[in-house]
Order: structure tokens, then sequence, then C-alpha cells
């Protein structure tokens, strides 16, 4: 992983028996898909695996650092022999590997996970710092997996300085979540913050207290920051919110088309009543709910 190389790539391997990874000893088995993305000197992936099992190598841990997201499924790691208690990470929990004794890892069938490999030299991580397990909803870790999202997604793109500042805002956002204190006013980070706080909306759009104070408050930044990041992404928070609404409303509609309940689709979707529903959806798509849900009958019968 040469500094200044930026790729993304697939990997699809199905192997029982010796496998060279870096940091893992021999022998174990994998049958498992990898989405991954290099940046520099750090690496975002995206893994679904089918089975795994490993043990890590010594000393290996003392050079990367390891950040799992578990989307599905759930991973283990314990000491080889049975020497410490084992630990679980479920879906939701987010684990930070770095320098202890080799482990066993092992994964649950279908497990689906995010695992950025970073050096530890960069993100500056003092000796004895091992292995952690916390909650992937922590603020810093929302706004580093939809950095590491974004940067994954763009990484073709992105010329050399766009590059260096992914990964910098990449190693910046990752301290964030070993020692907590988010900067959210850093500029590099403004465009990951208002991502990780779509995402927060987005999982809470039918909520009635769903507001940009909430999601500030869920981010640990101010109002202010996240209007300023927002800004940066050019939509408003309140438009964000009431065009994804609109979105989920729309698909209620085409998915019930003919003659359905309007104030109940409005009021699901808090909107204030049917009439500013009406109105906000014409504005959206050009058609009033009745006549859109009118088209989606029409369109099913022809």
């Amino acid at each position: 992983m040469g500094g200044g190389c930026e790729r993304e790539r697939d990997v699809q391997v199905s192997e029982a028996g010796p496998l060279a990874v870096p940091g893992i000893d021999q022998p174990c088995k994998f049958g498992f898909v990898v989405r991954a993305a290099q940046v520099g000197d750090a690496v975002i992936s995206e893994v679904s695996n089918e089975s795994f099992a490993a043990r890590t190598a010594t000393g290996t841990s003392r050079y990367w650092v390891l950040m799992h997201r578990i989307r599905r499924g759930a991973w283990r790691s314990s000491q080889p022999g049975g020497q410490s208690q084992l630990i679980t990470a479920p879906a939701g929990s987010f684990t930070v590997c770095h320098e202890g004794p080799p482990l066993r890892l092992e994964a649950d069938p279908g497990t689906v996970a995010t695992v950025l490999y970073l050096p530890a030299s960069a993100l500056g991580i003092p000796a004895g710092r091992g292995h952690v397990t916390a909650s992937a909803r922590s603020a810093e870790a929302r706004v580093l997996m939809a950095h590491a999202d974004m940067a994954r997604e763009a990484v073709g793109d992105l010329t050399p300085a766009g590059a260096r500042g992914a990964r910098d805002a990449l190693l910046e956002l990752a301290r964030a979540v070993l020692w907590g204190g988010l900067d959210g006013a850093e500029p590099r980070l403004a465009a990951a913050l208002a991502r990780a706080a779509m995402q927060a909306a987005d999982d809470r759009l039918a909520d009635a207290d769903l507001s940009p104070a909430l999601l500030a408050g869920e981010l640990n930044v101010s109002v202010r920051t996240l209007h300023r990041a927002f800004a940066a992404a050019g939509e408003p928070v309140a438009a964000y919110i009431r065009r994804r609404r609109l979105e989920q409303a729309r698909m209620e509609l085409a998915a019930r088309p003919g003659r359905p309940d309007i104030s109940v689709v409005a009021a699901r979707w808090r909107f204030a009543d049917s009439s500013h529903f009406a109105r906000a959806f014409k504005k959206q798509y050009g058609q009033t709910p009745s006549q859109f849900a009118r088209a989606s009958k029409s369109s099913e019968q022809g």
C-alpha cells in the first residue's frame, strides 16, 4: 500500500486453506467478497462474507489500525487457546483493533462490514491502545463512516490533491473516534457531517420531532455548524427533510394506486395537513397526490 496510490478494486475469495493476507497467520479459511478503495496509505473496504476464521499475526498490529463497522451479522475475537473471554461485535457496533496479542477472528455467515485499514503512525496512537468495541451510532463513528463511504465511492475521480484531502480527513475522523472530540467546525469535515446528518434524518423521517436541532444533538455539533455543512452540500436541512419525506410519500402512493387516503399519507410523513402536503407534492412533482395516484393506477392497468 504505497502512498499516493488511489484505486478501487473488487476481490472475490472463496478458498479453504492457506491464503496470504497482511496481518493474518496461516492456516485460515475465507469465503468473502471485498470491494476496496485505496487512498494513499489507507484502505476502505466493504466486506461480505460466507465464512471467515483466522488468527492475526504477531506484531503486525503495531503498524496498522483496523476499524470495523458491523452492518449485519457479527464478528467475534478471542485469544487462541481460550486464554481470554470471547468478544462479540454484533451489528450496529464499531470496533478498533491495535497493538494487542494475536487474536482468533471469526464471523457469522452473511456478515457485512466496513473495514478501514489505517497506518498507526499517522494516527499517533500510543502503545497499549488495544481492542475497543463501541456503538457505531456515536457521533464520531457516524461521521467517520459517512466520509469513508464518500471517499470509497469517489476514489476513481479524485485528483491527487483531492485524494490527499480525503486521506487526511479520514485520519482526522479516525482520531476523533479514538479520543472523542469531533471538530464539526473543521471545513474538511463539512461534507461528511452533512452526509451523516442525512443518514440520521433518513432513519427518522416519520418522527414528529425530527429537526435540525435534533440532528445536531445526535452528532454533537451546534445547529449553526450543521446548517453550515448543509450549505456546503447545496441544500438546507429543512429542505432535505421535506424532499425525502415527499419521496417516501410518493413511493407509498405508487405502491397503493387508485384512491388512497391522502390525509393518512400526509400525516404519516409529518405534513401539517393534506392541503399543505398537496401543495408541496405538486411543487416537487408537477401533480397533486391524487393525480399521481390515478396516473399510477392507469399505468398499472395499461
